[in-house]
């Protein structure tokens, strides 16, 4: 027996399985695409200032809560550790954004026109 002659002994036994699934229901598509997001919308500048502030202020809490630790005040050691740990990976990935930033500037400007 060839394996192309079972395929329709298959087949007819698979047919009568298909019918009993449920029925699947038709979903409208939509014929026009939605507009482009607003000009109105945030620039990418600021968008980067954004990321550099909120960085620049996960730094200046840690370094708060550790000179509060420093100077005995009631700040527990767990809470500056992690605070120190937070603004260490935010600056990490601020420097990986402006790697892959940089990056991608240099191979626009390798493209030859």
């Amino acid at each position: 027996m060839s394996p192309l002659s079972s395929i329709s002994a298959y087949s007819s036994a698979l047919l009568p399985q298909i019918d009993r699934l449920p029925a699947k229901t038709e979903v409208a598509v939509p014929t026009t695409l939605p507009a482009a997001a607003p000009a109105e919308g945030t620039a990418f500048s600021s968008l980067l200032g954004k990321m550099v502030s909120e960085v620049d202020a996960q730094q200046q809490a840690s370094s708060q809560s550790v000179n509060a630790l420093q100077s005995g005040a009631n700040v527990p050691l767990h809470q500056a550790v992690i605070s120190m740990e937070e603004a260490n990976v935010s600056f990490q990935l601020m420097v990986e954004v402006r790697n892959r930033l940089l990056e991608s500037y240099q191979e626009i400007m390798r493209m030859q026109i």
